[in-house]
């Protein structure tokens, strides 16, 4: 089954690889061992989008959300400058499946869970996508990754989405801060919920709030959490909830 909601853009010419270095929170030369995971982010560090990249050759191919991926290809036109690269809007279809990628296919670098990606298509397979997205604690955009969001507290070093030694991408200096500066003291986390609650509903805990809850599936959710609040039985709109953690 191939998933419509993804569209493969391509970046081929000589500087394509040192074009992408300069731009996404991953290390571009991990492409010689399979996909890579990142993110391409603003000046002041928030994100702007999520991909993977895809070794195709002396091209790299983009697997982008097709909502996000208009934007994209125009915010990686702006920063082409003098770059000898081309970027392009392909046909090709993402197909997915849990297990052992079969050949040509690569494995989903964020969690082993999410079992693999195909280009080539090789034939998809079925699967609620969104309970092991919610059981492994995976962002989605438009959901849990909004123009708001930092990063690291998305759990992008997690999910092997940013590299901390591939030297200046557009919004390194604030993902370094706060990786080597900071305590994270919000961010992303796996939370039981007893019942259900809208996605978005505010979360409380002994009347204070503590933070949003989002995609949810059995009987576990996605939850925006000041940690410094979230120790203990928190509420969302009748739902209980605790960090599956306790």
């Amino acid at each position: 089954m191939a998933h419509s909601d993804r569209t493969i853009l391509r970046v081929s010419g000589p500087d394509t690889r040192h074009f992408l270095q300069g731009l996404v929170t991953n290390d571009v030369a991990r492409l010689d061992s399979g996909l890579v995971y990142a993110a391409l982010l603003t000046p002041q560090g928030k994100y702007l989008a999520d991909f993977f990249l895809v070794p195709d050759g002396e091209d790299v191919l983009i697997d982008a959300d097709a909502d996000q991926a208009p934007a994209l290809m125009q915010r990686l036109a702006m920063y082409k400058l003098r770059s000898k690269v081309d970027i392009t809007q392909t046909d090709l279809a993402v197909t997915r499946g849990t297990g052992t990628p079969p050949q040509g296919a690569y494995a989903d670098p964020r969690h082993p869970s999410l079992g693999w990606r195909g280009y080539a298509g090789q034939p998809g397979q079925d699967a609620d996508w969104n309970a092991l997205r919610v059981a492994a604690c995976i962002p989605q955009s438009g959901i849990e990754l909004t123009p708001d969001t930092f990063i690291l507290e998305a759990g992008f070093e997690r999910l092997n989405g940013v590299d901390f030694k591939k030297g200046c991408y557009v919004g390194q200096e604030v993902t370094a801060r706060m990786k080597h500066k900071t305590e994270l003291r919000k961010g992303l986390a796996l939370v039981t919920v007893d019942g259900a609650a809208p996605l978005g509903s505010d979360i409380t805990a002994e009347g204070k709030p503590v933070g949003t809850i989002y995609t949810q599936s059995g009987g576990r959710g996605i939850a925006y959490l000041r940690f410094d609040r979230a120790s203990g039985p928190m509420q969302a709109d009748g739902a209980s909830l605790r960090l599956a953690s306790d």
